[in-house]
């Protein structure tokens, strides 16, 4: 018969999450690549070598980005088509990715692959806190509308 299934009428939370994610994650690699890469000119993706690699560098990480803000967008527009999308869940999802993003890049491309740094010629100490912080606080503000979402479904099926 016609029409959405029983499955589909459920709200697909974990999608939901996992494609706003990646729209959070294209969204801060945007910013990253736009601020610091182009207008400040702090850094480029990778600064170990010719500025024509660290160019080309910047421009696979704004592919990326693009990549990641399309197809998440792609993928949220057909939760919503279908009818299953959970708002609650997808703005979790959106701070996950841009905590995920900022985290991930201050500590591994940072320090543990030394990509580059945030500034050159300055002490790196504030801008690593900074950074950091920034991403944590973002991350962690996705982990409370998570548990949020988590605890309002469970009241709604107790009451």
């Amino acid at each position: 018969m016609g029409g959405a299934s029983r499955d589909e009428a459920v709200p697909a939370r974990r999608a939901s999450v996992t494609a706003t994610a990646l729209i959070g994650v294209g969204l801060m690699a945007a910013v990253d690549e736009i601020v610091f890469h182009q207008l400040l000119g702090w850094h480029h993706f990778y600064d170990g070598a010719s500025s024509a690699v660290a160019l080309a560098s910047d421009g696979l990480l704004h592919a990326g980005e693009l990549v990641a803000v399309v197809g998440g967008f792609f993928w949220f527009a057909d939760l919503r088509r279908r009818g299953v999308l959970a708002p609650r869940s997808a703005w979790a999802g959106v701070f996950l990715g841009l905590g995920a993003f900022q985290l991930f890049d201050g500590v591994v491309d940072h320090k543990l692959l030394r990509l580059h740094q945030i500034r050159y010629g300055v002490d790196l100490l504030p801008y690593d806190l900074t950074w950091n912080t920034v991403g944590l606080v973002l991350l962690l503000v996705g982990v409370v509308l998570l548990v949020r979402d988590r605890g309002a479904r469970a009241a709604r099926r107790r009451g």
